[in-house]
């Protein structure tokens, strides 16, 4: 009698999870079914197509050539583009290394026999492979060297409107240019969220400072390092990268390229404390060594603060003073090559993998959500994302130092927001 008891409720127990799953698998009358491709596409029900630019649109022709906006830069095009931060769509400011002579587009250039580089070589390659490589085209700090393999300033290259301004339609609108002379290469343009003065903060990797301007650029208000001048202690840095800020009182600065730590200040400059060490590349896995700490990214509602590990592959995550908390890898190494990241007020994180021409994004965890991007010199294509951020419209920009430019991506109608970069955090204006 018992055991036949035990088989009625095993059965019973059967049928309740059978019902169960059917109900799951087969929706009832009157509910809607899943949207095709819901889960992968970036567009949900999206008949045809691609996922070639992911859930954006690429805005065509932006920004305005140089000499669309100032009549003296005809014939010059924008070079290696190192960040971009939009203050809103109407004031987006650019740091770049000057302007690269614009070449000739279509065919008829012919090609070049080069068998002094390796047999069987000529130039261009054709085949949609770019003819320039903006990088190395333009010669950090605007200086040649002096057996001219760095060029000819004013012929191969102007060292002019590093710091750029340009409005919604990729116009040139201000002026910063009495500023080229101290860059040696501006690397990372913010403005603090929490700042009712809008304050313009540039990091330049090359000439080892960061600078803090007043909105406008009329006026410098505070440097930290020694110009020009590499080091390692409170007033020098060795070629720092990027920073990012925490709350209205702190900020964080990635130092850098050369050094191998993290160093948290408060608004006025004054240093509160640093943490890393020089790791042994290229799969260094203790926490708190880096090499190349190139990327930062802060969560002020956990106080976490995330660094991109670049050369060792990895982000590590750690609290606001320095205590490792996680770690993860960001894909194999080649082809992946991490060079920013940035997290957006949705707790994302997203970063651009200039070795896999993609916009990579993770929940705070590590966990990989979604990529895209595609190789080239197209609209919207990319090759060499350096720095990129959002707006408050949800509109994305990235600064490539390899096709040497800056790109603005506009969210596709009925994208999935999950696939978005996050917007700023919100703060005073």
């Amino acid at each position: 009698m018992k055991q036949r008891a035990s088989y009625l409720a095993a059965a019973c127990v059967g049928l309740i999870v059978g019902l169960v799953v059917m109900n799951q698998m087969t929706p009832v009358e009157g509910q809607q079914r899943a949207t095709p491709g819901q889960g992968f596409a970036a567009v949900p029900g999206l008949k045809g197509g691609q996922d070639v630019f992911g859930p954006y649109d690429p805005v065509q022709n932006w920004p305005m050539s140089p000499g669309e906006s100032r009549p003296e830069l005809k014939g010059w095009t924008w070079s290696q583009g190192t960040d971009v931060f939009p203050e809103s769509p109407d004031r987006v400011i650019i740091a770049q290394k000057g302007f690269l002579p614009e070449l000739p587009s279509g065919r008829g250039r012919g090609t070049t026999w080069l068998p002094q580089l390796g047999p069987s070589l000529k130039f261009p390659v054709g085949g949609g492979v770019p003819i320039r490589e903006a990088a190395s085209a333009t010669p950090s700090h605007g200086r040649a060297a002096a057996d001219g393999s760095d060029g000819r300033p004013g012929i191969d290259w102007r060292w002019e409107h590093v710091v750029a301004v340009v409005d919604r339609n990729g116009r040139m609108i201000e002026d910063w240019s009495q500023w080229d002379k101290i860059w040696g290469r501006p690397h990372d343009v913010e403005i603090s969220p929490y700042d009712p003065q809008k304050h313009v903060w540039i990091v330049d990797a090359d000439n080892h400072f960061v600078a803090k301007f007043t909105n406008d650029g009329k006026k410098q208000v505070l440097l930290l390092g020694t110009p020009g001048v590499p080091g390692n202690d409170d007033t020098h840095f060795a070629r720092p990268t990027f920073m990012a800020f925490m709350d209205a009182n702190t900020w964080y600065l990635a130092d850098g390229y050369d050094n191998t730590r993290v160093i948290k200040y408060d608004m006025n400059g004054k240093k509160l404390l640093q943490w890393g060490m020089a790791g042994t590349q290229p799969n260094e896995r203790r926490p708190g060594y880096f090499n190349s700490v190139h990327g930062i990214a802060v969560n002020p509602k956990t106080r976490q603060v995330f660094i991109n590990d670049r050369n060792n592959g990895r982000i590590q995550v750690f609290d606001e003073n320095g205590k490792f908390l996680d770690q993860w890898d960001t894909g194999p190494r080649p082809p992946m090559n991490i060079h920013s990241i940035t997290m957006g007020s949705d707790g994302q994180l997203w970063a651009a993998d200039q070795g896999s021409h993609k916009m990579v994004g993770y929940d705070a965890s590590g966990n990989f959500l979604y990529s895209w991007g595609t190789f080239g010199t197209c609209q919207g294509c990319m090759w060499g994302v350096h720095g990129f951020t959002t707006d408050k419209d949800g509109n994305l920009y990235t600064a490539e130092v390899r096709t040497g430019r800056v790109q603005k991506y506009a969210p596709r109608k009925g994208a999935n927001p999950a696939f978005l970069v996050g917007k700023p955090w919100p703060g005073v204006w």
